[in-house]
């Protein structure tokens, strides 16, 4: 089934304001990824199959809350009329987000972890109630194909800005080479007022814009939230393949973030080098967005999508022989794959609402629902890539330490310290762009859709 090809040309207003809220977001999904299993091993002295277990742990249930919460979305919405009371309810993640690095002192190992998880799980709960409606807006406007991309890439570039941000601004402030608990507690509360003041202005830009370009109301079906009404969406062929993808995908990008500092630090013996190579895969995101919105006007949002993924394999293996390469090369296969996470941001997330839309009236009504099930998909990436990546770090042997504690890490630990930053994310996105092939919606909604 193919959708009608809607003309509303969102405003500029709007689309700033709704990809405002991805600031929050992004400080939630990069700060924890990027320095959470590092901190807890290098700062904490938690060991790193326990610190995987923290990670990985809280969001496993994550699988059926997001679902869950979607569904809530989609009850709101026949209710109410609008997701926005659930997105209030998660203007509370700033004061988790603070609370994950503030640590009472003298806390360390097992107990350390306890508190980072409790901290974690709300954190979890709090940022679900508030992206779950939030990344259903796109499905809820009466909008083409391409304006969806349009709308999508706003949100990009502006998510960009808020993953740099926290990305390198969070390094320095924690303390860069010599990172403290004090410093990561200060680096928590001056990101977490950060996240608070975005995420209201993305409330205000979903309102803008399902007034602007609102869906006519849908009459559907009351069903209470039991497993088979969670998991709906999962019967959708084209969302199947769509969503296994992005699984894969969200994997091997928050396994590299996760990475970073202990390629930095341990490979390359410079943990100061951990601000570039966030800058090198983030940056150029900026100039990249604008570029694969324009190529995926031409080609389609699919054919970009797996150009994006092979171009991050490529400079994956790259990445695995290490310091021998010579650091510019490094830094700049870095860009590569930074290049091709813009695309996997933006062209996924702009081809979920396509596969709402092309359910009808039935699909429409539970965006929530698809949007929930996709968030889950990501929410476990994010756990799996630095769980991953700790099991790599176990299986050589690393050492974990305080902060201020010096050890000299084995050779083994060295091979897997690469190893875990290269290979693995090569086989993970070569296995995406396998399961990407078999979505074949794209090509039928790119032919029905007019070029703009």
């Amino acid at each position: 089934m193919t959708e009608s090809a809607p003309t509303q040309r969102l405003p500029r207003s709007g689309l700033l304001a709704f990809a405002g809220g991805s600031i929050g977001m992004g400080v939630w999904v990069t700060v924890p990824g990027l320095l959470l299993l590092y901190f807890l091993t290098d700062v904490l002295a938690v060991s790193p199959l326990l610190a995987g277990f923290v990670l990985l742990l809280p969001k496993i249930a994550d699988v059926l809350l997001h679902p869950w919460v979607g569904h809530l979305s989609d009850t709101d919405l026949r209710k109410r009329g609008h997701r926005r009371g659930l997105m209030l309810l998660g203007c509370g993640l700033p004061f988790a987000f603070a609370g994950l690095f503030a640590l009472p002192a003298g806390l360390t190992g097992t107990t350390a972890a306890i508190w980072v998880m409790v901290f974690f799980i709300a954190g979890n709960l709090l940022f679900a109630t508030y992206q779950v409606p939030y990344l259903s807006t796109p499905a809820d406007l009466a909008i083409g194909y391409h304006e969806r991309t349009r709308l999508m890439g706003f949100r990009m570039v502006v998510l960009t800005l808020g993953i740099l941000l926290s990305g390198v601004i969070a390094p320095i402030i924690s303390g860069k080479d010599n990172p403290t608990r004090g410093g990561y507690a200060l680096m928590g509360a001056i990101l977490g007022a950060v996240m608070l003041g975005a995420m209201l202005i993305g409330l205000r830009g979903v309102r803008t814009l399902t007034t602007v370009a609102p869906t006519p109301p849908v009459a559907a079906p009351t069903h209470a939230a039991g497993l088979r009404t969670l998991l709906a969406a999962l019967g959708d062929r084209q969302f199947r393949w769509l969503v296994a993808a992005y699984l894969l995908m969200s994997t091997t990008t928050h396994l590299v973030l996760t990475a970073v500092p202990y390629f930095a630090e341990y490979e390359l013996g410079k943990p100061g080098l951990t601000t570039v190579l966030v800058a090198a895969f983030v940056a150029p995101a900026l100039i990249a967005t604008p570029g694969w919105v324009w190529l995926t006007k031409r080609i389609g949002k699919q054919p970009g999508l797996l150009i994006a993924q092979l171009a991050f394999a490529a400079g994956s293996v790259v990445l695995a022989f290490g310091r021998p390469v010579g650091v510019p090369i490094l830094v700049g296969c870095v860009a590569v794959l930074g290049v091709a996470f813009a695309a996997m941001q933006l062209l996924p997330f702009s081809m979920l609402p396509d596969v709402v839309r092309a359910g009808g009236a039935a699909g429409t009504a539970r965006a929530g629902s698809y949007t929930g099930m996709w968030t889950a998909a990501e929410a476990t990436g994010g756990a799996l890539g630095p769980y991953l990546y700790a099991a790599c770090l176990a299986v050589g042997g690393f050492i974990a330490t305080g902060a201020g504690e010096q050890v000299v890490q084995s050779e083994r630990a060295h091979d897997l310290i690469r190893l875990g930053f290269g290979v693995v994310p090569a086989v993970l996105m070569v296995v995406a762009v396998l399961l990407q092939r078999q979505y074949t919606l794209d090509a039928r909604l790119r032919d029905a859709s007019p070029t703009v």
